[in-house]
């Protein structure tokens, strides 16, 4: 594998340019004014956050931007990173009525971002009252968006909040996970401060299980909120996994978010194992790193494929190629790789979840010659630590909490996010914040 060539600040401003360019002022507006201020705003049930969409919008076209910002917020505490990440064309644009009018839907995400970037540039003036303090704690494990709108909620709610975070930067997947033509580090940073703003502490460097135990975290506060997410992806678990140029997605994600830029890894042919939104990201930054050819194998077909429409149709503009009904069976190479042996499926009986099998075709084996392999197979869940906190049932890999207050069997310990949803969207996670906050008041004020 070689090292990519150095991509000058110009080119990798370039290569990893925005996909959908802000607003202005006038084209904000503009877009603003073409909402129909739904009475039952279908927009807002589409939402997994459920913000008031019209009523943010609405105050777009009458210039009240802290205001739009403030119900916005009121809703979404992650709402810059929700905002360009979201898969909107599946939630709220997805439900907006002028779909049904062979209209273009209202770009709720892009106006959602203008209201929040003013935000931030106006200096994020407080929009919200906090009540005194009262004289409790609460701990949150995980920083990423669990774990800090669980923190701001309760902040506004008079708790001293205490977030532990493992990472050397705050924010989880939004800071290390997401591609950065779609959201920055910054972007996630920026959404940090503003919630250490209302008060949240967070230390970094912190590894719940070694650098402080469970069982002193249960100690020192009132309760705990477990927001901790997934791990990294799954391994392959077939021969030469082990070679130099073999990477998780997530870890090869992460090196291009640190701003490496061009010293980033990269082979000149890169197969990406796996079809899930994730894997399209690391396949998308590959191309974006200047290598020749990029591809990804998924054992199952195109109709089975996790990765949203956006994200396919963003894969083959960019000219990924995709093996559909193939899986690998071996990295070949010395000590670093330099093919991947491949066995064609078809499809048999539907699963559990009711997808159909990958039956793999007998001597139907053939060589792919690549020079990187970055799997993708869906994170899992960090079950060592889990199986840790006592009292804690976890049925099908996910913390079970109850349905309304986030609380697990251990009642001072409450969940949210992708270790109780098994890994959704940002905003299902921030919403699972929100929600176990009130959750956690009602259990400590009685």
């Amino acid at each position: 594998m070689n090292l990519a060539p150095k991509l000058s600040e110009e080119e990798y401003r370039k290569n990893f340019a925005e996909l959908i360019p802000p607003y202005n002022n006038i084209t904000a507006v503009a877009e603003a004014a073409r909402c129909l201020y739904c009475y039952d705003s279908p927009c807002k049930h589409g939402c997994p956050a459920h913000i008031d969409i019209s009523t943010f919008i609405k105050k777009i076209t009458t210039g009240n931007l802290l205001g739009s910002a403030k119900t916005i917020l009121n809703s979404n505490w992650i709402a810059l990173t929700c905002a360009k990440a979201c898969p909107v064309e599946v939630l709220c644009e997805g439900a907006c009525v002028l779909n049904e009018k062979g209209e273009k839907p209202i770009e709720i995400g892009r106006l959602q971002r203008f209201a929040i970037e003013n935000y931030f540039e106006s200096g994020m003036p407080k929009l919200f009252k906090q009540k005194p303090k009262n004289g409790k704690s609460v701990g949150i494990i995980g920083s990423g968006p669990a774990g800090l709108a669980c923190g701001a909620e309760l902040a506004l709610l008079g708790y001293e909040i205490q977030i532990y975070e493992m990472n050397e930067l705050p924010g989880g997947l939004s800071t290390w996970g997401i591609a950065p033509y779609k959201t920055s580090m910054e972007d996630s940073l920026k959404e940090v401060e503003m919630i250490k703003g209302l008060g949240v502490n967070i230390q970094t460097g912190i590894t719940v299980g070694e650098t402080i135990s469970i069982e002193e975290l249960l100690d020192k506060h009132d309760a705990l909120f477990i927001g901790i997410g997934l791990g990294e992806s799954g391994k392959l678990n077939i021969p030469g996994e082990h070679l130099n140029g073999v990477i998780g997605a997530l870890e090869f994600i992460e090196k291009i978010k640190k701003g490496n830029r061009g010293f980033v890894d990269v082979g000149d042919r890169v197969a990406v194992i796996g079809a899930g939104n994730t894997s399209i990201d690391a396949a998308t930054i590959a191309k974006r790193l200047e290598a020749e050819e990029v591809m990804i194998i998924y054992r199952r077909s195109e109709a089975e494929m996790p990765a949203n429409d956006f994200e396919y149709r963003l894969a083959k503009n960019d000219g990924i190629i995709f093996r559909f009904l193939t899986s690998p069976i071996e990295i070949l190479g010395d000590k670093s790789v330099e093919g991947i042996k491949c066995i064609k499926n078809k499809l048999g009986e539907a699963d559990e979840q009711g997808r159909r099998k990958p039956v793999p075709i007998s001597n139907s084996e053939f060589i792919i010659p690549v020079d990187m392999v970055i799997y993708a197979l869906g994170q899992q869940p960090k079950l060592s630590f889990l199986n840790s906190i006592s009292d804690l049932r976890i049925e099908s890999n996910k913390i079970l909490v109850d349905s309304d207050t986030y609380q697990t069997n251990n009642p001072k310990v409450f969940a949210g996010g992708d270790c109780i949803n098994g890994g959704k969207e940002v905003v299902n996670a921030a919403y699972d914040g929100k929600q176990a906050a009130q959750g956690i008041d009602k259990f400590l004020s009685g």
